[in-house]
Order: C-alpha cells, then structure tokens, then sequence
C-alpha cells in the first residue's frame, strides 16, 4: 500500500470524538454512542480484524499525519463544549447522562490524550505546548512530567510507576501508577526548580501550576453552568485517566529489565491490529516507540522479536478489567527471560 493511501487511514480516529460530539447533541440513547462503539463494536472487531505488518511509511516531513493530529484539538474541545451545552440545555440527564460522561471521557482518554502523547515527544515548542493543552482538557496533570522524564528512562523496572508487574491487578496498578506518577511528577519539578534557584511552590511548578488552573476551570463551570458541569468536567477526566492507565498496563504487563540494560523493542508490548493501529494513531507499534522515542508515528515500525498483544487494545479491555481472565491469557505470553 503507498504511503499516502495507508496515512488516509488516520482518519478512523477521529470517529470516537464524533460520535461523543453527536451524542451530546442528541441527547438520550444516543449519548451512549461512543462507549457502544469504542468498548462494544470495536472490541468485537479487534479479535476478528485483520493486522498490517508492514513498515512502508511516508517521509518524517510529510506535513500530512500532523494535519491529522491538528484536527483532534478543536474536535475534543468540540466533545467537552457539547457536553457542558447538552447539560446547560437539559439535552443530557438522568441515566442518559452518564452515558454522555462515559462517552465524552472515552474520546478524552483515546484521541485527545494519545495525540497529547505523540505532541509531547517533539522537540517543537509550539507542539508540546499543544500537547500540555490536550493532556489539561483530560484531567491529566502528571503525564507530561513523568512520561518523558521517567517511564522513558525506567520502563519496564522497578523505578518505574507506569510499568505493570505480573499477576498485578488492572485496579491495584491504576492506583499505584496515578500515586507514584503524581508524586514522581512533583518530585521532578522540585528538583528542577531547586536546580533553577527557583521558588518551588509558585506556579513555576507544573504539577502546582495545573491543579490552580483546573480549579479555576471548575469554578467557571460551576458559575456558568451549575455544579453538574463542574461535576462532569471531572468525571470525564477520570474516565480519561482510567482509559490512559489501562493503556500503560497492557502496554508494558510483566516485562522487566535491568536498569542497565538499553531499553529495545523487546521491553514492550506491541499490536498490529489494524483498528488500533489507525485508531490510536500507531500508539500499538509502542515497542518501536520505546526504541526510538523521537519518531514520529507514522513511521514506527514492527519487529519480528517484539512481544505481540493477541488482540488490539479496544479487544482486550473486558480481559484486564477481568483479572484472572487477563493472567490465563497473558501470562503464558510473557517470555521467561523478561521475568
């Protein structure tokens, strides 16, 4: 397939947050569109799609696959503005609005925060600030901060909070890895402004800089439009945080390395499924992510020797949310040299 063709792909992944957008609109049934489509047909189809192993990709240059992730940001302020509209307007209640929150905190947890990703890791100001933008509207305020400071360093040690050990629970990870992600994200900031001879309680402190500005958010929803927008604002960002800490689980389950050993494509998990693959913006090919963390996605590449994931990653949801179901089927996976 040329180059050019396989990127139009890319486009699948903005149908999560037009289906959130969709949803918040219409009110009732509907508001559920997107949890039925990301967590129910898609995790149907990603045991049945097929995979595409191949490593053609267009140029580093190419300005197409940015214009791609360009395009998640107005559609996720899009999905948060309906929201707060489909509440403000009482298009959204009872049970129905749940299923708004649900949806709404599926597309912030899959297209805003894994673009928020992909932003991160350039060397571009202008689009790491986009990145810290995406991760704020997903209720994210550690991620920048450990995430390239730490997990990239640590991945897959016992230093690392992100890196989920075998036999470990999905529940008891999520709480160990938002704890020590949160706290290595202060700690990382302390030092730096230590080091800077900068005052380290003032707004100079990322972590501290992003909870006065949610909560500034929070009071602005509560004046504008009542508690229960301020309330969903929040619970569409655990939601996000849930969805991004099932994608740190599943990513890196029981693989272990010595902390001097260089970090290859054999420290991850990784999934050709084609749905995750265009979905998620090749965040599944996280082996090669992990090898060379500067590229950008649409170049990242398969390795025969990575450890490959047997379904993608909407398909194994109702496997980890189900501990022993996720230890009978992975655990035999895990190569005896990564225990």
């Amino acid at each position: 397939m040329k180059p050019f063709f396989r990127n139009l792909f890319y486009i699948l992944s903005y149908t999560p947050a037009l289906l959130a957008i969709y949803g918040n609109l219409k009110g009732g049934v509907w508001a559920w569109s997107n949890l039925f489509y990301s967590l129910g047909f898609l995790a149907i189809l990603e045991w049945v799609a097929p995979q595409l192993s191949g490593n053609e990709h267009s140029s580093k240059s190419d300005p197409f696959p940015t214009l791609i992730l360009l395009v998640h940001i107005p559609l996720q302020w899009l999905s948060l503005f309906t929201l707060f509209r489909g509440i403000d307007q009482g298009i959204l209640e009872g049970v129905h609005l749940a299923g708004a929150i649900l949806s709404t905190g599926l597309n912030s947890g899959t297209s805003a925060t894994v673009v928020a990703h992909e932003f991160v890791h350039r060397k571009n100001p202008f689009y790491q600030f986009l990145g810290k933008h995406l991760l704020f509207t997903a209720l994210n305020p550690y991620f920048f901060v450990e995430h390239l400071r730490a997990h990239h360093k640590w991945v897959g040690t016992t230093r690392d909070s992100a890196s989920a050990l075998r036999n470990e629970s999905l529940y008891a990870f999520v709480i160990r890895s938002v704890g020590g992600q949160l706290r290595g994200a202060i700690q990382l900031e302390n030092k730096r402004l230590m080091q800077a001879k900068k005052q380290q309680f003032s707004l100079n402190h990322y972590v501290i800089r992003q909870f006065a500005a949610y909560l500034v958010v929070i009071i602005a929803l509560y004046v504008w439009s009542g508690a229960l927008a301020s309330t969903a604002y929040l619970l569409q960002g655990f939601v996000a945080v849930f969805l991004l800490e099932y994608v740190n689980y599943i990513e890196h389950y029981g693989l272990r390395r010595d902390e001097k050993t260089r970090v290859t494509e054999i420290h991850s998990w990784d999934s050709d499924r084609f749905i995750s693959r265009f979905l998620l913006v090749d965040l599944s090919r996280h082996a090669d992510h992990h090898y060379y963390a500067s590229k950008p996605y649409h170049t990242l590449q398969t390795y025969p020797s990575s450890h490959k994931l047997p379904s993608g990653y909407a398909g194994l949801f109702f496997l980890a949310i189900i501990p022993p179901l996720w230890f009978k089927v992975i655990n035999p996976r895990i190569p005896e040299a990564a225990l």
